[in-house]
């Protein structure tokens, strides 16, 4: 088999550490410093690490490579406009880690202590963005057709670890607040609160470029995987489905309900990076080559129109 540039990118082992080292220039052009985004920048460090975790407990990719979070930061990089956001930050981290914790449920319908965490932390991110609910039947309609751990015993854990942090909150209010709960009720009410028409005049040129560019990527990612999956594993055929479903999930609502894209963008980032990190890793023709060429182009270009955007340095 040959080797081309993308191959010898995708496995060279100086790949993550010079994409960090990108990753953190682009935060320091962002204004990472002068605007004190530190606990921002913790919860992206933290959210890469995970999706290496990720990578290297679920062997997304049948060969050593580190594609799958270089992916991610890349992708990260190209939407720096979503730096800012704290809440997005907590969200997106809550996110890898629930994912992480239900796929090493798999085929198992007694793991009611994973399933817990698994809801728990999803519950967690939705006390910063209520929007992260959302996701909450995806992970019991995975549980049941894809992950194959849902049961009695892991819907009722799924439950609890899903009303959890609301305990302690309301504990906390009832506490404080000596009774009042009126925070339940503004936090909720964005959960079912739509526009329609949807509002697009806000949204910066550099937004939809961005997001053109990662939905391209999503669907050639899923081309080559659906075309190439014979070769992987049951259990990685499953695990890359639900990255699909989450991705195609999330675009629908970014395009019905922009105002989430601080959410819905951030979880396409999430999926879009092991569908492009797998096409990258193990394609190698001419055609492929020169594509991985163009996505580095792009990406830098995204990059910088996004930092130019977004800083106060230029």
């Amino acid at each position: 088999m040959i080797k081309r540039f993308q191959n010898r990118v995708a496995e060279s082992r100086i790949m993550l550490p010079a994409v960090s080292l990108y990753g953190i220039v682009v935060w320091l052009l962002c204004g990472m410093i002068g605007h004190n985004w530190w606990v921002q920048f913790a919860c992206f460090a933290l959210t890469s690490l995970l999706m290496m975790i990720l990578n290297n407990q679920n062997v997304l990719i049948r060969i050593y490579s580190r594609s799958v979070s270089a992916a991610f930061i890349i992708l990260s990089c190209a939407a720096c406009y979503l730096f800012p956001s704290l809440d997005g930050a907590i969200v997106q981290l809550c996110l890898v880690a629930s994912l992480l914790t239900l796929y090493q449920t798999y085929q198992d319908r007694q793991s009611a202590g994973l399933t817990f965490y698994t809801f728990m932390i999803l519950s967690l991110g939705s006390l910063f963005e209520v929007q992260a609910l959302w996701f909450l039947p995806l992970y019991w309609i995975f549980m049941a057709f894809y992950v194959y751990s849902i049961s009695t015993k892991t819907f009722l854990a799924s439950l609890m670890g899903l009303i959890l942090p609301y305990w302690f909150v309301a504990s906390w209010l009832l506490w404080r607040e000596e009774g009042d709960l009126s925070y339940f009720i503004t936090h909720f009410e964005s959960l079912w609160s739509f526009t329609f028409p949807a509002d697009y005049s806000y949204i910066p040129l550099t937004h939809y470029a961005v997001l053109a560019f990662i939905v391209i990527l999503t669907i050639t990612g899923m081309i080559h995987f659906i075309r190439t999956s014979y070769n992987d594993k049951i259990r990685i055929r499953q695990i890359y489905y639900t990255f699909m479903f989450i991705n195609f999930f999330a675009l629908v609502v970014l395009i019905l309900q922009p105002q989430t894209e601080n959410i819905m963008l951030r979880a396409m980032i999430i999926t879009t990076s092991p569908l492009i990190g797998h096409f990258v890793s193990l394609t190698h023709t001419r055609v492929t080559n020169f594509a991985f060429c163009v996505i580095l182009a792009v990406s830098l270009i995204l990059t910088i129109l996004s930092i130019w955007t977004s800083s106060l340095i230029f």
